[in-house]
């Protein structure tokens, strides 16, 4: 079952609405293959392609992924502990700034993602329904682990669409 909209704020409503109505685990386990198979047919020479003058690059969209996932299992960790700590928000764009994207190989994105999604996947999956309803606050706003595990997936699929959409386009 999908969060309800009580688990998270309203921002990211999108995202768990791109996500599917289906056991996080499962929809983990699938967002990574479906990441491994799109990065698999980009060229390396396009990592550093940006669609107009101030956007990501592709690598630095990628890189972006890698960066909340790791944000929102840390939420979900500390949520499924049951710490009260409120957790700030953190800034995207400084993020990418000091993600060094044009230094990165694509292979190497491919292998540090496939890191994270494993932690992902085996900290989901430690998991029980009683943890995945905990709920602490992030960014200001209540936030269950289960809208994070949503979050993540939904966060991939938004970015994979932008991806297809204005970056692996036939011009």
């Amino acid at each position: 079952m999908l969060p309800l909209s009580t688990e998270y704020h309203p921002y990211y409503g999108n995202y768990i609405q791109l996500s599917e109505d289906a056991p996080v685990l499962q929809l983990l386990e699938h967002g990574m293959k479906v990441f491994q198979d799109v990065v698999a047919d980009i060229p390396e020479s396009q990592m550093g392609f940006s669609y107009e003058p101030g956007k990501w690059t592709i690598a630095e969209l990628l890189l972006h992924l890698l960066d909340a996932e790791r944000v929102f299992q840390h939420r979900a960790f500390r949520f499924a502990r049951n710490d009260k700590t409120a957790l700030p928000g953190f800034e995207q764009d400084d993020y990418v700034l000091e993600s060094r994207a044009g230094e990165r190989s694509k292979e190497d994105i491919i292998q540090e993602y496939l890191a994270i999604r494993n932690s992902s996947i085996q900290l989901f999956g430690s998991f029980d329904e009683d943890v995945m309803q905990r709920v602490g606050t992030a960014s200001g706003s209540p936030m269950s682990v289960r809208a994070l595990g949503h979050v993540i997936v939904g966060h991939q699929v938004h970015h994979l669409n932008i991806l297809h959409e204005r970056y692996l386009v036939e011009k």
